[in-house]
């Protein structure tokens, strides 16, 4: 994915973290997200159109289609106020090809550090599917994860990349950010999973 495309990535995961956890407007969010998605629509069609048949460039490239049409699909559901499950099960399908472009970034590209972005770009994509599509009480938990990934697997990657800084990141690193990105995750995970029976126990004693 192109450099800058993944710093825009990070933007809009932002803006949708913050709309998720009650922030930013539906509506508001929906516009930025079709700003973001026909970039990531038009880039793609550009590098297949010059990749001259190299089908590793394309491979590359077919990706980017991923998150193009994810923001698109987020912007026009947003905007016309349909129901999200189809934004859902998208997102399944998505998370599904996107444990294979993590496989792929490590057996055949040998990148470590994109193969962990892909897996933890699918856990995202599989929330979304949770979220969207099945209905789970979510939404928080989504929102946060949403918010660190905005910046451990797009922003700083990109800027890293941007000041030729991104190399200096080692294996070593790579296992200690990802431990740490799981234990964060797993403890908003049980917060947010108390208040909601918190709320569901008030609820019944309201009744």
């Amino acid at each position: 994915m192109g450099t800058v495309g993944l710093m825009y990535v990070g933007a809009v995961l932002f803006v949708n973290s913050l709309m998720l956890l009650g922030k930013v407007d539906g509506k508001s969010a929906g516009v930025f997200n079709l700003f973001i998605g026909t970039l990531q629509v038009i880039t793609p069609f550009y590098l297949i159109f010059t990749a001259n048949g190299d089908l590793w460039a394309i491979f590359n490239a077919s990706g980017i289609f991923l998150f193009g049409l994810t923001y698109l699909y987020v912007g026009i559901t947003n905007l016309k106020g349909y129901d999200g499950s189809g934004v859902g099960w998208y997102s399944l399908w998505v998370a599904i090809l996107a444990v294979g472009y993590g496989i792929m970034s490590i057996v055949e590209f040998n990148d470590l550090k994109f193969g962990v972005i892909w897996f933890m770009w699918a856990f995202l994509w599989t929330l979304f599917f949770l979220l969207l599509a099945l209905k789970k009480e979510i939404s928080i938990f989504t929102g946060w994860v949403t918010l660190i990934q905005a910046w451990v697997t797009a922003t700083i990657p990109a800027f890293l990349t941007l000041i030729n800084k991104w190399e200096t990141i080692g294996t070593i690193q790579v296992y200690i950010i990802s431990l740490i990105c799981i234990f964060v995750f797993a403890t908003i995970f049980n917060i947010t999973r108390k208040r909601n029976q918190n709320k569901g126990s008030s609820h019944g004693t309201v009744i």
